[in-house]
């Protein structure tokens, strides 16, 4: 992964400054330190940072095709270019170094825009043709690499962070309330919207065309499933099969690169299954790292140890402490640009840090998997809920839940039906599947200041509404849960804040087997019970590495990745900034929160009563944004100017 950022001016004959395509450039220095690279035409221009992965000699950017009338500027990895090279050859174009970019280029003079449909690999990709004057700005089909852009004036501005944005508008940033509100309900706010008022980022799958003095957006995937019960048939061992080929090619292609490749290990089935893939299928060394907790419940180094043993992997592992989530977040949010809502993001920082200092550019992870292939709780929950549904005041139907979460009290049926039994009435609707987590973490809104509510304008949940697909309501309930997760936590969160930008703080580039676009749409077309056979997460995945991975590993219960919160900050050694940002006087000051609320939630932790996950995300989520202020609103034009 690298950086890119650019600039089109819609007024014809105004040179860019090259100044301002330098200070852009510069902002994403964490992003690509092996060098930069500036190109400048009449009305555009295109500025790379580069982390040499392919063709370390001659791939550096922006490239061009034979005759230079087609400029790119390149984040990311184009994992079939060697085949896309070879059929491109064949038809006459000639190639001038060895990189996977330059395989870009060519595809648009042979395809035009209909290039990207041939691309396997996880992109944001800056194309300009000259002759047409006209610039492509392209992500990848689910969201892996960032792509932002703004407008002020004649100009159109675009990066890969939104500080690389602030750097050129040389404009103070304000928040995007609903934005706020959105990330207040589903984790992340709703694609195209930013934390930044007029900052937008290009969506998944998504390419914008900017020509004629326009910009105009194209869908050229998304993700399908079938709407007339037309899934893919044949035998479980079948099936298992396909979907272990499929991953096994996923992962070879992966692990092309002319750097070493390494791999996370979290002891859970996604990243044991990568693991497994890289050992016996490949000749790859078996290069692994992983994190700790001091806290049991959080903690997996045993079934991590497991596959150690088994594998004889050369493994580094480190530990996170309460005191470094605390000490790094700052930091964490200044690479998120964005509040989150838990500490997660923190030691995924640590963990990257960890790579690179065992001299790892490259890393594959597991990410995907739950959402591809069925393996959340919250699918669980979506089934009971649904065969709730159908006979509302049935008193064993909600005793399921007992199954999906044992350690429930069901002896407190009116709690369990007023939460789980929220919806009930309406199974149809789109929210049903998830409709218990965005008002859980809805319930954090009540600590928004009168102004802050005020400046909410808009319905999250009906955003979040206006972006479904037509077909969406044909889908089976499974599907369409699949489809919410993989479009708002996954793209929003998982792979944003939690993904590319903790790996991206210390240049290291993550890969992901699981969202190879192959495998989406093969597993899209199962059934959902091939998925989740009665409340067994992953059926298929499960039986397809059975007789790979230890039985310890297949059968665990999923234990989802989780870092400490309210303990994090709160202790014998509270940072003076947590301190500081959460003061009646900061908080009035920024105006987004009710000093009052949170003062209380800040009694009610330092007495030990903050222990409820509305409470832990409230508190994550209010100093997340007080420190998003602090250090784009308050103080970017001061520091990085």
């Amino acid at each position: 992964m690298c950086g890119i950022a650019g600039i089109y001016d819609f007024e014809n004959g105004r040179d860019i400054e090259q100044e301002c395509l330098q200070a852009m450039i510069e902002q994403l220095n964490h992003r690509g330190p092996d060098g930069t690279g500036i190109k400048s035409f009449d009305n555009v221009g295109l500025a790379h940072a580069r982390l040499s992965i392919i063709d370390l000699i001659t791939g550096d950017q922006p490239i061009h095709n034979e005759d230079q009338s087609i400029w790119t500027v390149f984040n990311g990895e184009i994992f079939n270019f060697i085949e896309l090279r070879e059929s491109l050859e064949n038809k006459g174009h000639i190639f001038s170094t060895q990189s996977d970019t330059e395989v870009i280029v060519h595809l648009y003079e042979e395809y035009g825009d209909d290039f990207v449909s041939q691309l396997n690999g996880q992109f944001a990709i800056a194309l300009y043709d000259i002759k047409n004057n006209r610039l492509l700005l392209i992500r990848d089909r689910v969201g892996i690499a960032p792509l932002f852009y703004t407008q002020k004036d004649s100009e159109l501005f675009f990066a890969s962070e939104v500080k690389s944005l602030l750097a050129a508008t040389k404009t103070p940033p304000e928040l995007n309330h609903n934005a706020l509100d959105q990330i207040f309900s589903f984790w992340a706010p709703v694609s195209p919207q930013t934390m930044f008022k007029d900052v937008f980022e290009v969506s998944p799958g998504q390419m914008l065309i900017i020509e004629n003095g326009e910009v105009k957006k194209s869908r050229y995937w998304d993700w399908e499933f079938p709407q007339d019960e037309s899934y893919l048939t044949g035998s479980d061992d079948d099936l298992a099969e396909e979907l272990k080929e499929l991953l096994v090619d996923a992962t070879r292609v992966r692990l092309r690169s002319d750097v070493p490749v390494g791999a996370y290990l979290s002891g859970g089935l996604d990243s044991s299954t990568i693991v497994s893939l890289i050992h016996n299928y490949t000749d790859n060394p078996l290069r692994t790292f992983s994190i700790g907790f001091d806290e049991a419940s959080f903690d997996e180094t045993n079934h991590q140890n497991t596959l150690i043993k088994k594998f004889n992997t050369k493994h580094s592992y480190l530990k996170c402490a309460n005191s470094d989530i605390s000490d790094e977040f700052v930091d964490t949010i200044w690479h998120t640009e964005s509040p989150i809502l838990r500490t997660a993001p923190v030691p995924m920082k640590k963990l990257s840090g960890l790579v690179k200092e065992n001299n790892y550019k490259v890393v594959l992870t597991g990410e995907g998997a739950d959402e591809v292939l069925g393996g959340y709780d919250i699918f669980k929950e979506a089934k009971i809920r649904q065969f709730w549904a159908k006979n509302p005041d049935s008193k064993f139907r909600p005793a399921l839940l007992k199954r999906l979460y044992p350690y429930l009290d069901m002896s407190q049926g009116a709690y369990l039906k007023a939460f789980f039994g929220q919806g009930l009435d309406k199974p149809g609707h789109f929210s049903f599947s998830h409709l218990t987590r965005w008002s859980s973490t809805s319930k954090c809104k009540e600590f928004f200041s009168e102004e802050t509510k005020q400046k909410i304008n808009t319905n999250a949940f009906d955003e979040m509404s206006k972006t479904l697909p037509e077909a969406f309501d044909s889908w089976h309930y499974f599907n369409q849960a699949q489809y919410i997760e993989a479009k708002s936590l996954m793209g929003g969160y998982l792979l944003c804040s939690q993904g590319d930008r903790m790996l991206m703080t210390n240049s290291i580039e993550g890969r992901f087997p699981f969202l190879d676009h192959r495998l989406i749409e093969f597993a899209n077309k199962l059934h959902p019970k091939t998925k989740m056979r009665v409340l067994n997460e992953k059926f298929l995945l499960k039986k397809a590495m059975k007789s790979d991975l230890p039985d310890s590993i297949v059968g665990r219960h999923k234990q989802p990745y989780r870092a400490p919160n309210i303990p994090a900050f709160f202790n014998e050694n509270t940072n003076t900034y947590v301190r500081e940002l959460l003061s009646p006087k900061k908080l009035a000051e920024y105006g987004y929160f009710d000093e009052k609320k949170v003062e209380r939630l800040v009694k009610k932790i330092e007495k030990g009563r903050a222990i409820g996950n509305k409470d832990n995300m409230a508190l994550v989520g209010i100093l997340s944004t007080q420190v998003w202020h602090y250090l784009f609103v308050e103080n970017f034009y001061n520091t990085f100017s």
